[in-house]
């Protein structure tokens, strides 16, 4: 069975940086309720994902699956760009 196939997680991010070799970094948000005060808050967690191919970039909506760990920083994997970002 594939890595990917077996992993629980995935999470939807932006990406913020690209200029590593075969990693992206993703801005992953999220929106919680303030325990006591009940406002809305976004919550925010970077988290470095591996891209094989180097194919995404800057500003590019992706999902990342958890996996194994590739090095200190990086267990999550880039499964799919789902949007690219607007061209400049």
């Amino acid at each position: 069975m594939s890595e990917l196939q077996t992993s629980s997680r995935t999470l939807t991010g932006r990406i913020v940086s690209d200029k590593m070799d075969k990693t992206v970094t993703v801005l992953v948000e999220r929106r919680v309720k303030h325990p006591v005060y009940g406002k809305i808050l976004t919550k925010s967690s970077k988290i470095k994902a591996h891209d094989e191919t180097n194919d995404a970039n800057t500003g590019d909506l992706v999902t990342v699956a958890e996996c194994r760990p590739v090095s200190k920083d990086k267990s999550w994997k880039l499964v799919n760009i789902d949007e690219r970002a607007a061209a400049e």
